[in-house]
């Protein structure tokens, strides 16, 4: 596809989504607008994790984060919510800064260990911490306006999205962390500041999670650790960038789409139960079993044909070798 065809595309896209609220109800309108907010979610996380190599199981700590410092900024210091939000995104990047650097020296299993227990860490101190709320959690003023907070974080996703396809797809940025990924030292001699690059990365993917929880605070009017620090919200991440495609740019949409409707469905029909946790359970056993590329894989695969086919196969034996 040229690059007009693409370009023509993008805006065509991105006029349909921006008139949807006036042909739809409010319900649904709700609906797309969580769909956006895990697009981005699952996008975020998919930069540390997918392309830099490093999983991170503390990601919903920088979405709380971010939700408690733009409810701060608004209910104490009365700033604007746009200020607010950038604010919380900034805050949230900085701490990833700062424990990134002793952090993203470990590797594999033991990096993703201390992210947990620094996410746990951050849920117990906004647990108990009298600014956040405590255990009563914090109010902010209410904007019942559900096409704002549509087209709010329609331009967020799509700041995020496109920004993550020019890094990571086509500047120098994309070839580091992929180069840190695939094999570090290799990296580190080739001259590439595996450091700096692997701090930015984590700073850029958190940035991102804590303006997505200064928004959802926002729209919720109401932040509780529940709500905003809860270890689910990093599952759902994970879950919906392995689903679409782990390290890929498209991976992330695909599972966030498939996954939040799917959850969505469930509690139309059944209310809010424990069959989502179900479900994930399964597609959890069914990615890495079947598909350990991703949905976006099994098309890579059949565009390739039989060598994409076989590539798959090699793969998927050499990890049941392990």
């Amino acid at each position: 596809m040229t690059r007009a065809r693409s370009v023509a595309l993008l805006l065509g896209v991105l006029t349909v989504l921006l008139i949807l609220p006036l042909f739809i109800s409010t319900f649904w309108v709700r609906i797309f607008t969580g769909t956006l907010m895990w697009i981005g979610l699952a996008q975020s996380w998919n930069i540390i994790a997918g392309y830099t190599g490093y999983i991170n199981f503390g990601h919903g700590a920088f979405f709380g984060i971010g939700a408690y410092v733009t409810g701060i900024l608004i209910r104490y210091q009365e700033w604007p919510l746009l200020a607010a939000i950038w604010a919380g995104g900034l805050a949230a990047g900085v701490v990833a800064a700062v424990i990134g650097y002793p952090t993203l020296r470990l590797r594999g299993a033991y990096f993703a260990i201390a992210t947990w227990a620094f996410a746990e860490m951050v849920r117990q101190a906004a647990l108990v911490s009298p600014v956040t709320g405590g255990a009563y959690g914090m109010r902010l003023p209410a904007l019942l306006n559900e096409t704002f907070f549509y087209v709010l974080m329609l331009a967020i996703t799509t700041g995020t999205l496109l920004a993550s396809h020019y890094f990571l797809e086509r500047a120098a940025f994309g070839y580091w962390v992929k180069a840190i990924r695939e094999n570090e030292s290799a990296a580190q001699s080739l001259g590439i500041n595996t450091v700096a690059t692997k701090i930015v990365a984590f700073a850029a993917s958190t940035c991102i999670a804590g303006i997505y929880g200064g928004v959802y605070a926002y729209w919720l009017t109401y932040v509780h650790p529940d709500n905003v620090l809860h270890p689910m919200i990093t599952d759902q991440m994970v879950v919906m960038a392995l689903v679409g495609g782990l390290g890929t740019f498209g991976g992330p949409m695909v599972g966030a789409t498939l996954l939040y409707w799917v959850n969505r469905l469930i509690w139309l029909n059944w209310g809010d139960s424990v069959l989502y946790l179900i479900v994930l359970g399964i597609l959890i056993c069914l990615v890495v079993v079947f598909m350990p590329d991703g949905i976006l894989g099994l098309f890579r695969a059949k565009r390739l044909g039989a060598r994409g086919i076989k590539g798959n196969l090699r793969r998927l034996g050499e990890k049941v070798k392990v």
